[in-house]
């Protein structure tokens, strides 16, 4: 952020500042408890979930306790989230994990969360772009005789959900809403099947039974699982776009984590009840990411399935614009902190949408879309494919960003308390956030050590440290910025995680000199 900004920035009557019409806040009072919570669960992509990640985890781990193992991950994220969601009653601003790590272990810290949580962010978004244009491929291939390649459906998405990214985000919440709660329902009518006709082993509670947890896939099959909640962290990010953060924040949250919980340990469950505990690994290794659709096919019939096959694609659809405002928004409080230009710290138009972290956003998609389309050739069936390397490469990347955010983030929870004199009133939050952190901990090692399983590749390939490697240089890189800050800049520095509280100190300062 640039440190003449009085010269060209106002006042206006709430105090929020402006710099030649563009706000630096995120205009408020724009999300309520329903629009916060479709926001946050529409990056869970629960169709995507079932479709895909949990085939995945029961063909390659050959784990039949899958639907313990979102219960197990359910409770540490609930234990994450007491201490997370405590620290939401204190510090709104968009940056969330780096916001909340700032406050807790200083602005160097801060610093290198916030570049962890847009390499990783971006990661997630640009990963999903490459199994949506697979999908919208073979669905075109399949229903209108067109073949079309994968990477021109993929940037017709990155140009839409640019386009809605700059729209309020009200209304970005209503499209992601109507999406999201179509195809949860898909979901439940195929859990109510499975449970209603269930394979010859009937409605066997044994995927629920510890015993099923043993074996040296557990680890593995945990880094899978854990990917699936990603998204209920990031109801933070919206702390300033609602009326009462200290209220709406923490309550999504809640329901967020528990609710997705709930939702995957059931249909990953009713997954196991229709093809019975003793086949689902092997049935799974036979259909793989077409096993839901296998199942509805001989349940629910042909129309249904077709459906869902559509409502597979809009829900990743709903998953990138999700993940997209989350990145526009990063790259707007590190805009206006001075991590990114001052360009980025302001919004834009009537929307009041952080307009050149979207386009920041959009910009990258597309680089990363045409890059693995010039590289593309091979068929699109085979693993090795870019256009499957970019979503298994994009998705665990980020993956283990978030799980490293999470884990210091717990960290910093503990220390911003302590600090604060409050460690005893806040102890029982205390003991929540350091068993979490522990348990995270443990899953990002898990995940590190396993990297060649999760993207595909030889226990020898390169790519199981390269992969993993491009978070650990985000956190050096954003370190060293953090330190030249502290060192050069200590004006920069200190606004690290302050949000718009930053430009409120400002002009106090201003007033004094």
């Amino acid at each position: 952020m640039t440190t003449d900004s009085s010269s060209t920035s106002r006042a206006t009557a709430d105090g929020i500042s402006t710099f030649k019409g563009q706000e630096r806040a995120l205009r408020a009072d724009r999300l309520g408890t329903g629009g916060l919570l479709l926001s946050v669960l529409a990056a869970t992509a629960p169709l995507m979930v079932v479709a895909g990640v949990m085939p995945t985890t029961f063909a390659v781990m050959g784990i039949v306790g899958q639907p313990l193992l979102f219960v197990v991950l359910g409770i540490v994220l609930v234990l994450f989230s007491l201490g997370y969601a405590e620290m939401s009653r204190h510090v709104h601003n968009a940056g969330a994990f780096y916001a909340y790590i700032s406050r807790g272990l200083g602005g160097t810290a801060g610093a290198g969360a916030a570049l962890v949580a847009l390499v990783a962010y971006n990661s997630l978004q640009v990963g999903i772009y490459g199994i949506f244009g697979f999908e919208v491929s073979g669905l075109l291939a399949t229903y209108a005789d067109l073949e079309v390649a994968w990477w021109i459906p993929s940037l017709v998405a990155v140009l839409a959900v640019g386009a809605l990214g700059w729209l309020k985000i009200d209304v970005n919440a209503r499209v992601l809403g109507v999406l999201l709660v179509v195809e949860v329902l898909l979901v439940v009518v195929f859990d109510i099947a499975a449970v209603a006709d269930p394979g010859k082993e009937g409605l066997s509670l044994h995927a629920f039974n510890p015993d099923t947890l043993t074996g040296a896939g557990v680890g593995t099959a945990l880094c899978f699982c854990i990917a699936a909640f990603l998204g209920f962290e990031q109801a933070p990010v919206y702390a300033e776009e609602t009326s009462r953060p200290h209220v709406l924040v923490p309550r999504v949250m809640f329901l967020a984590v528990t609710g997705v919980a709930v939702f995957f340990a059931i249909s990953s469950w009713a997954l196991t009840v229709a093809t019975g505990p003793s086949g689902i690994v092997a049935t799974s290794q036979e259909q793989s990411a077409g096993l839901l659709f296998f199942l509805t096919e001989e349940r629910l019939g042909s129309t249904f399935t077709d459906v869902l096959h559509i409502l597979f694609v809009t829900g990743m659809f709903a998953a990138m614009l999700s993940f997209h405002n989350v990145v526009a928004r990063y790259a707007f409080a590190m805009g206006r902190e001075g991590l990114l230009p001052a360009a980025f710290g302001r919004t834009t138009g009537t929307s009041g949408a952080p307009g050149t972290g979207s386009l920041l956003q959009t910009g990258i998609a597309a680089v990363l879309v045409l890059a693995f389309a010039l590289t593309d050739d091979k068929p699109a069936g085979d693993p090795t494919a870019p256009v499957l390397r970019l979503f298994t490469w994009g998705g665990n990347i980020g993956a283990l960003g978030v799980i490293v955010l999470m884990a210091i983030a717990s960290l910093s929870v503990v220390v911003f308390f302590v600090r604060r004199g409050a460690a005893g009133a806040q102890a029982w939050r205390l003991v929540t956030s350091s068993l979490a952190g522990i348990a995270l901990v443990v899953i990002a090692g898990y995940t590190v050590k396993d990297f060649d399983v999760l993207v595909g590749a030889g226990p020898d390939s390169s790519l199981s440290w390269i992969l993993p490697g491009v978070i650990a240089l985000a956190l050096v890189v954003g370190l060293v910025q953090g330190a030249v800050l502290r060192s050069r800049a200590p004006r920069t520095h200190a606004r690290i995680g302050l949000g718009n509280e930053a430009f409120q100190l400002e002009k106090e300062a201003e007033r004094t000199s």
